[in-house]
C-alpha cells in the first residue's frame, strides 16, 4: 500500500486516481462525524454549499434531521448544532440524519467524493481506520487534510502522521510512504504523540478556538486517541455511515 498525504485538497493532483481516500479535519469536522455516528446518527450528509444543504434538508422529514454547521469556528444561525464532537450526544442525534457543512472539512470531502473507498479519520478512530485500510488493501491511499481556508494546518498533519505511522507499524513490508509530506507528518506525530492535545492547542486553529471561548471539552475529545471503533464510510456521494 502506497500512502500519500496532501495538506489541503488543492494539493492533490487532478489526475491522481487513488483506490482509497481518507479525509481528516481534526478540529473538528471528522471528529464530530465519528462521534455522531458512534452515538447513533443514521448518517452524516456533507455539503460544501449551504444552499445545497438547505435544499436537501428541506426534502427530509423534519423530525428525522438536524442541521449541523459552522463558519469561522462558530455555529451557523438557524442550525441545530455547531461543529462540536461533544454536542452530538446520543439523545440528540440517534436515528437522525445530520446535514453538515463546515469551513474546511466538508469541502475536502467534496474534492474526493468520487474515490471508490472514501473514509474519514480523526485521532479517536485512528486505529479503526488503519485496520479497515489494512483489511481492504488498496494499492494507493491518499490522506487528505482539510487545512484552514486552503492553507496548511498543524492538527491535520498530526492526525495524518498518526494514521500513517500506525499503517507503517502494522504493515512494515507492505506499506510505504509515497511522498515527503507523509514522511514529515509521521515525524510530527512522533514528536507530539505523548501530548496530542498540546499540539492541537498550539496550532493556529487551536488558538482561534481558544479565542472564541471555552472549548476545553472539544480539545480533550479531539485529542482522545483510539477511543472509537466507528469508520465513517461514504455510501453514496456526500453521505457517510458507520461501518
Amino acid at each position: 500500500m502506497q500512502i500519500s498525504y496532501f495538506h489541503v485538497p488543492a494539493e492533490m493532483p487532478q489526475d491522481l486516481r487513488p483506490d482509497a481516500a481518507v479525509v481528516i479535519d481534526v478540529l473538528r469536522a471528522t471528529t464530530t462525524i465519528a462521534w455522531a455516528l458512534h452515538n447513533g446518527a443514521e448518517a452524516v450528509q456533507a455539503f460544501a454549499s449551504l444552499d445545497d444543504l438547505r435544499a436537501a434538508a428541506a426534502a427530509w422529514p423534519a423530525d428525522a434531521r438536524l442541521l449541523l454547521g459552522e463558519r469561522g469556528g462558530q455555529m451557523l444561525e438557524g442550525f441545530d448544532l455547531g461543529n462540536s464532537p461533544v454536542a452530538v450526544k446520543p439523545e440528540r442525534v440517534a436515528g437522525k440524519r445530520l446535514f453538515m457543512s463546515t469551513t474546511n472539512g466538508t469541502r475536502a470531502l467534496d474534492r474526493v467524493s468520487e474515490v471508490p473507498l472514501l473514509l474519514t479519520a480523526a485521532l479517536p478512530n485512528r486505529e479503526a481506520v488503519a485496520q479497515r485500510l489494512l483489511a481492504k488493501q488498496p494499492s494507493h491511499v491518499a490522506i487528505v487534510g482539510s487545512g484552514w481556508e486552503g492553507a496548511y494546518s498543524l492538527e491535520d498533519s498530526l492526525a495524518a502522521g498518526a494514521l500513517g505511522h500506525r499503517l507503517l507499524e502494522l504493515d512494515p513490508t507492505g506499506s510505504s510512504a509515497a511522498n515527503d509530506e507523509l514522511t514529515a507528518a509521521v515525524s510530527l506525530w512522533r514528536e507530539w504523540q505523548s501530548e496530542p492535545e498540546a499540539c492541537l492547542r498550539t496550532a493556529t486553529h487551536g488558538q482561534r478556538l481558544i479565542r472564541l471561548g471555552d472549548h476545553d471539552a472539544d480539545f480533550r475529545c479531539c485529542a482522545g486517541l483510539d477511543q472509537l471503533s466507528v469508520v465513517p464510510t461514504q455510501v453514496e456521494p456526500g453521505v457517510l455511515r458507520a461501518a
